[in-house]
């Protein structure tokens, strides 16, 4: 069973960044694509970014695109979502988890909740307020 852990929430003013990561244990996480989601008060939980971690192709919902930045460190099993240029409407709890389908074809579908996600982590509090 895969194990997954969200690190690096906390609160950040309106236009700045933060940086959250995810620890996966059990399987080399080049085998799954990592995707990042988000859930903010009062909403359904939203796919926000997806990466290939054995060849680093991306995959960004429109709303984030150009704002937040997904990459992976194969060697310590490690995913992070950079997040620039914060908006209150980024609030919300954010959750790392990972696939089993090649992320080189099923990321788009992965971010939008057309293929369903294999594990999950707990999810991490990012709260963007002045």
């Amino acid at each position: 069973q895969e194990q997954l852990v969200e690190s690096g929430g906390g609160s950040v003013q309106p236009g700045g960044s933060l940086t959250l990561s995810c620890t996966v244990s059990g399987q080399r996480m080049v085998f799954y694509a990592i995707a990042w989601f988000r859930q903010a008060p009062g909403k359904e939980r939203e796919g926000l970014s997806c990466i290939s971690p054995s060849d680093g192709l991306a995959f960004y919902k429109e709303t984030v695109k150009g704002r937040f930045t997904i990459s992976t460190d194969n060697a310590e099993n490690t995913a992070h979502l950079q997040m620039d240029n914060m908006k209150p409407e980024d609030t919300g709890v954010y959750y790392c988890a990972a696939g089993v389908l090649p992320g080189d074809q099923y990321c788009p579908g992965y971010v939008s909740s057309r293929h369903g996600m294999d594990y999950w982590g707990k999810g991490i509090l990012v709260t963007v307020s002045s």
